[in-house]
């Protein structure tokens, strides 16, 4: 897919959850570009509450070598062959965006920003998906893990809520339905 102009509805509509990449890399600069207009998402009192750590060209393998540690049970006992092919989900995305926010200790405010970051990461994706690139955001147990979070440099009350994954790909996959307003709006008084 290349970069073409969608309209919103065309890019919400349209845009699919990614899971098998091509392996092309996603160069830095077309994916902070992405970033550069996601942080236009709105978020209570301007806090802006994200920070992100990408892996993009030479910084790829180092994230994949963590992402095996810690995803790949015995990885060591496998054979190449069999680590490469439960590597695939890991080797094959172009880049990576580790979504990171405060853990504000108030809950309302802890909320807000969770839900500003969230929509900094739909930003994410379907600016990538207008460039051609495709997404997958993946929550996986270890993004709580002690040494992920120092890998990333995570501090104390911030918390991964995020691994993103970016890449190219060859086949869109289709979509599957979804539901109708009717089935679950209902009107105020009823």
């Amino acid at each position: 897919m290349s970069e073409q102009f969608l309209s919103v509805r065309e890019a919400i509509i349209n845009r699919r959850s990614i899971k098998k990449f091509n392996g092309q890399l996603v160069k830095r600069a077309d994916l902070m570009s992405i970033i550069d207009d996601a942080i236009w998402a709105p978020n209570h009192g301007n806090r802006e509450p994200w920070r992100l750590v990408i892996a993009c060209d030479e910084d790829l393998v180092a994230v994949q070598h963590l992402l095996r540690d810690l995803a790949i049970p015995k990885w060591q006992d496998l054979s190449s062959e069999d680590l490469a092919k439960q590597m695939t989900k890991f080797t094959l995305p172009g880049g990576y965006a580790f979504v990171i926010v405060p853990e504000d200790a108030r809950q309302k405010e802890r909320l807000e920003d969770y839900a500003a970051a969230s929509i900094f990461i739909q930003n994410m994706q379907l600016l990538a998906w207008e460039k051609g690139i495709g997404s997958c955001w993946k929550t996986p147990g270890f993004l709580d893990n002690p040494k992920f979070r120092d890998a990333l440099k995570v501090q104390p009350g911030e918390r991964v809520i995020a691994m993103l994954q970016v890449g190219y790909f060859d086949e869109v996959p289709k979509g599957k339905e979804r539901k109708k307003s009717a089935e679950f709006v209902t009107n105020f008084g009823q």
